[in-house]
């Protein structure tokens, strides 16, 4: 997709059609289809919502490698953050994963009774992971975004926590995906099973877009300078150390690796190997 961040003066019906998945985020803001041809702004007045901020969540949601700057942030209000998230949160934990249960639940009936109670236990788990970092993050989290409104900032070691958390969450799903596929008969390759993968993929991607969303609006706003975490990464980078090493070495996984070196090319500006170990050696990292 080409990077043109969305404006407030575009129809709000051109914006969910370059993407899609974009109406999944309405009711979250508490706003109906039924808009027509108005645009962004005008169906944010009418929804008491702030414009600033619904463009910033569907900018993020929308384009990997956009990354607010501290003027962007600076002119947002961030108060609607947290309800956002907390209607997130309920979307998931009450919508998606009983739906999800359902058609496991149909699709698991048929299996043999051993590897039925495997995958059903895994879900099962993957259910009370999800609910449970929920509840951290209202509890542990949310108080510091409310602290960050104030102009307060949080500390790395709560981001690197929360980053750390999400990269397992989203391997646990990927995990349900291989399960399905080894473990499923082969002649159970019914419509319902199309729907349940489909509906999986869209759940990660979702959650996806959800952590990046938390992760973003939560960096330092202070020229965006690196978490301790990242700079740890990026010493292990220079040193030429791959993915895999350190991720081992951090005892991390190789996607939250990933995640940290692309935010640390982000806010560097730098891609090569070579120009980070430059960057590490000027900075005495």
């Amino acid at each position: 997709m080409t990077r043109r961040l969305f404006t407030s003066n575009m129809k709000l019906a051109d914006i969910v059609s370059a993407n899609h998945n974009l109406i999944l985020l309405l009711p979250r803001f508490g706003l109906r289809l039924g808009f027509g041809n108005r645009s962004v702004k005008e169906v944010c007045n009418s929804g008491n919502v702030d414009v600033d901020f619904f463009l910033l969540i569907c900018n993020i949601y929308t384009f990997d490698d956009y990354l607010p700057d501290a003027e962007e942030l600076s002119h947002t209000n961030l108060q609607q953050l947290v309800p956002y998230l907390r209607a997130s949160h309920r979307y998931y934990i009450d919508e998606r994963l009983p739906h999800l249960q359902r058609h496991l639940s149909h699709l698991t009936d048929d299996m043999e009774p051993s590897v039925a109670h495997l995958i059903s236990q895994f879900f099962e788990d993957y259910r009370q992971e999800l609910a449970g970092h929920f509840q951290e993050e209202e509890k542990r989290l949310f108080p510091y975004i409310e602290r960050l409104q104030q102009g307060e900032k949080i500390a790395d070691r709560v981001t690197n926590y929360f980053v750390d958390s999400h990269r397992s969450i989203k391997d646990k799903l990927t995990d349900l995906m291989q399960l399905l596929y080894k473990y499923l008969p082969g002649d159970s390759m019914n419509e319902e099973l199309i729907e349940l993968v489909f509906d999986i993929l869209q759940l990660t991607e979702d959650l996806e877009k959800h952590t990046l969303i938390e992760e973003r609006l939560l960096m330092p706003a202070d020229d965006y300078e690196l978490s301790d975490r990242e700079k740890e990464v990026l010493l292990l980078v220079a040193k030429g150390l791959s993915s895999k090493e350190i991720a081992d070495k951090l005892c991390v996984s190789i996607h939250t690796v990933n995640s940290h070196r692309k935010n640390i090319s982000q806010k560097t500006g730098i891609k090569s190997v070579a120009g980070l170990a430059a960057y590490a050696m000027i900075c005495k990292l």
